[in-house]
Order: C-alpha cells, then sequence, then structure tokens
C-alpha cells in the first residue's frame, strides 16, 4: 500500500524558550546547523513519498512554506484555528484524505514536525516494516530504544511478539500498556526492566481504521472536526473553520491508544530527539570543550566555567565562575537556567504569560509573508522598525486609526500607495503616510527592500490595521 505521510506541525515548544516563542516556534527555527526540525522533517518523511501533508496553525502558514521552500518542497496544507492536540488533527487529516482520495483507504503515517532523526533511511526501513501489519488494520506505532532515564518522554511497554508463529523477520511487538512522563525515579526502573520505549509519537494507521478507532473510543471528536472541514482553496490548502475549536483538546495516545486492543510497536534503535529542552539541544551541537561547555555563536566561557550551554548568537556572553548553566540569549529575552531545571522553562513561559510579557508570544524580529521587520527602538508614543521586503512582494492595502507613519528608503527601491498617489522612492528618499489614509508598500526591484519605518500616535499594536487588500489572504 501507498504510505501517505503527513507532518504534525502545531506545537510551541516553550521549553526551548526565549528562542522559541508562539509566533516563531521551535519547529520553524534553524536549529540543526542552520535548518529548520520541519524541513529536516519533510525531507526524511520525502523518501517514503513526495505527496506530503502539513497540519499547522493558520498563523504559522507562511512559516511552513518558507521551511519548505528552503529545502525545495511544498506540502498541502491543513490549517488549524488554534491547536488541539493530536487526536483532532489526526481525524482531520483522515477526512480530508478521504475527500482527497475518494474510493481509496490510504494508509497514513504521522509523525511530529520537531523530531531529529539523522538517519532518514533507518528510520524510512522501521516505517515500512510495519505496512503489512498496518494494512490488517493495525495501528503502528514507533518505539525509540531509550538511552538514558528521560522523565520528558513517555514510556510505551512492549515485550512480546504480535505473533510468535509469525515469521521472524516480523519485528512488530504487541503494545501492553503507556506510561506517561515518569518521575527519575521510576524512568530508571523503566530502563532497567527492559523492554520500554520512548513513544516518538509516530503512527502508521490505514484511514478507516483512524476513523473507526476515533468513534469507538473518542465520541464527538470525528463529528466536531467534519463540521469545521473547509473546501480545498485555490492554493488546494485546506481551513478548518471556527467549529474544530470546539473539538476536545485530546492526545491520540489518550482518546485512543491506550483503549484499543490492536496496537502493535516497532522498535527504533537510531538516533531520535524530540528537541524538546535545551540540553537536548546541547547535546546535538558542537562536542564539549575540555571542562564540558558547549557553545553557539559568540560564547566565552572562561575562568572557572563548566559544564554549561551557551547559546549567543548576538552578542558576547561571557561567564566566570559558573558550572551546570543554561544560558541562552536573545535580542530581546535572556534565559538563565540550571541544567537540572530544563524541563521547567515551560513553567516559568506560563508565568511570564500571565504577567503579560509581550516577549512569550514574538521576536524582536517578526516574519511575515512579505518579509520581516525588526523592532529596534520604542517609546512614549514613537516606534521605529527596520523593515525587509522581499523582491516582487508587497504589503497589504491598509490604513490606521490611531498612528502616522514616516518612511526612508536605505537599501533598494519602494512603490508607494499613499491615498490616491503611487510613485517611487530610491535609496535615501523618504516620505510621510499621514493618519487615517490609505497606503501600500511594494517592492518592484530584484534585491530586498530595506526601510526605516517610524510611528508616532496614541496607540501603535498591530492590530491596528484595516486591511482593504491583501495578496496573502489575511483579514
Amino acid at each position: 500500500m501507498m504510505i501517505h505521510p503527513i507532518i504534525l506541525c502545531g506545537g510551541i515548544g516553550t521549553r526551548l524558550w526565549p528562542l522559541s516563542r508562539q509566533q516563531f516556534p521551535k519547529q520553524f527555527v534553524p536549529l540543526i546547523e542552520g535548518r529548520s526540525l520541519l524541513g529536516l522533517s519533510a525531507l526524511r518523511m520525502r523518501q517514503l513519498s513526495d505527496q506530503l501533508t502539513l497540519v499547522t496553525g493558520a498563523a504559522h502558514r507562511f512559516l511552513a512554506r518558507d521551511a519548505l521552500k528552503h529545502e525545495g518542497l511544498s506540502a498541502h496544507l491543513i490549517l488549524e484555528p488554534e491547536g488541539r492536540n493530536t487526536a483532532p488533527a489526526m481525524a482531520a487529516a483522515a477526512l480530508d484524505a478521504k475527500d482527497r482520495y475518494p474510493g481509496e483507504d490510504p494508509l497514513l503515517l504521522f509523525a511530529p514536525a520537531d523530531n531529529y532523526i539523522p538517519e532518514a533511511s533507518a528510520f524510512c526501513d522501521t516505517v515500512r516494516a510495519g505496512v503489512e501489519r498496518a494494512a490488517q488494520g493495525w495501528w503502528v506505532i514507533a518505539g525509540v530504544c531509550p538511552s538514558y532515564p528521560a522523565t520528558g518522554y513517555g514510556y510505551i511497554a512492549a515485550s512480546q511478539p504480535l505473533d510468535p508463529s509469525e515469521r521472524a523477520s516480523d519485528k512488530t511487538l504487541r503494545v501492553e500498556r503507556f506510561i506517561e512522563k515518569p518521575p527519575l525515579a521510576t524512568a530508571a526502573q523503566l530502563i532497567l526492566q527492559g523492554n520500554h520505549f520512548w513513544n516518538a509519537g509516530v503512527f502508521l494507521v490505514k484511514t478507516s481504521v483512524l476513523m473507526e478507532s476515533l468513534q469507538t473510543h473518542g465520541p464527538g471528536i470525528v463529528e466536531t472536526v467534519q463540521a469545521a472541514i473547509e473546501p480545498l482553496n485555490g492554493d488546494g490548502d485546506r481551513h478548518l473553520n471556527n467549529h474544530f475549536r470546539r473539538a476536545q483538546n485530546i492526545s491520540i495516545d489518550y482518546a485512543v491508544l491506550e483503549k484499543h486492543n490492536r496496537v502493535a510497536m516497532l522498535p527504533y534503535s537510531g538516533v531520535w530527539s524530540d528537541v524538546g529542552s535545551w540540553t537536548s539541544v546541547a547535546e546535538l551541537g558542537s562536542p564539549p570543550d575540555t571542562e564540558g561547555n558547549r557553545c553557539l555563536g559568540k560564547a566565552y566561557p572562561l575562568i572557572e566555567s563548566r559544564r554549561n550551554f551557551i547559546h549567543a548568537q548576538h552578542k558576547p556572553v561571557v561567564t566566570v565562575g559558573v558550572e551546570d548553566l543554561l544560558i541562552i540569549d536573545t535580542p530581546d529575552a535572556l534565559l538563565v537556567a540550571h541544567r537540572d531545571a530544563a524541563e521547567r522553562v515551560k513553567d516559568a513561559v506560563g508565568v511570564l504569560q500571565s504577567q503579560g510579557l509581550t516577549q512569550i508570544a514574538n521576536h524582536r524580529s517578526v516574519a511575515r509573508p512579505w518579509g520581516s521587520y525588526d523592532s529596534i527602538d520604542a517609546g512614549d508614543r514613537f516606534l521605529v522598525k527596520r523593515i525587509t521586503v522581499n523582491p516582487g512582494a508587497s504589503l497589504s492595502l491598509q490604513m490606521h486609526h490611531h498612528r502616522a507613519e514616516h518612511w526612508i528608503v536605505v537599501k533598494g527601491t519602494a512603490k508607494v500607495t499613499r491615498g490616491e498617489e503611487v510613485f517611487i522612492l530610491a535609496e535615501n528618499e523618504s516620505t510621510f503616510i499621514p493618519l487615517g489614509v490609505k497606503h501600500r508598500l511594494e517592492n518592484p526591484g530584484l534585491v530586498p527592500l530595506a526601510m526605516i519605518e517610524v510611528q508616532s500616535g496614541s496607540y501603535l499594536s498591530e492590530d491596528d490595521i484595516v486591511r482593504f487588500s491583501d495578496q496573502y489572504g489575511r483579514a
């Protein structure tokens, strides 16, 4: 049977704050030698089929396309209005597959976007080894052979062959139970017992089996998601409407797998990480120095600094007399944590979010479908941005109720619409956009347009934008 790969790309990655944020989650961040986890996952899955599907948030669709484009790939997108965990996302993918492949019963392969699996061929071989069992109506899941007693992963207990009378080449094991992320002592005991595997969140299942399992064990999920399914849009993608927000927020493990009696597991013994914490990021980087420090960027672990991880891409970070620290520097936020507290960064993010810290959602530099902007200075009634517009790209035709804008071109050529006027600005030229006037910025050139924008007014937030037309379909 043909395998249809589906990448689940809805997580936020709060344990990797401040690099991973709500509007730029870890799967889009170039973490591995300048490449994103999503891009690497798509390349790995493409070895099984070039018909990729990606389930992601509607707010992240341009980030997703850019990450795939960076690897020379494209995918069919299913766009969620908000994340509701893996069970509703997988239901949406199954309903989408039924619509796109009428009369077929495709074999669906689900995998997270944020797994790091450098041995792509070994991963694909493991998946192929489960095809026959999945075609027989079983859920087949991947279990990673554990290398240490991790507390950040769920575990799968599986010890007996699914059918001892079958040929020796069949490596599937019967799943006995699932263990949610255990405390350290329990995790160590599971490792000593053997026959316990990390749950990689990789599932192979027929479309019909997925639908029947959800209707049996997760009543209401399929019906709610069915109401959210929209027709394919002009790009061939599928939006889920606001009915999707009513779907039960539940993982496929809780909704189905812990209750189902036909779940098999294939062991995977290759390198695997969900890159879920800064300690796992550190281990994927360069080898440690003689004092056990691992460093990225402009890091200087000097006198009596041992076993630290320093991520310093923007300015020199110097340590003296400290041990076992995680130091993550970004232009607008700094994290300092003990290595043993890496899993608790998520808790800190929750506290900061309750206090309204804007750095939880956005970086100082924010990606947009037309380019990006960097908020370089701000004060009472003013905001200064460095705006970059890609060649051929255009911002929406828009206006603001509460602010005026000064534009200064520092590189490239700008085409400006201001009210009824349309004119060109070259380097070192500027213009003024009064409050309440319709305007648009375009880059008609062949090189990126760089511009300084100075906003002034009583309210300078991004939600003071009224769009009249937009080539990217934003409201």
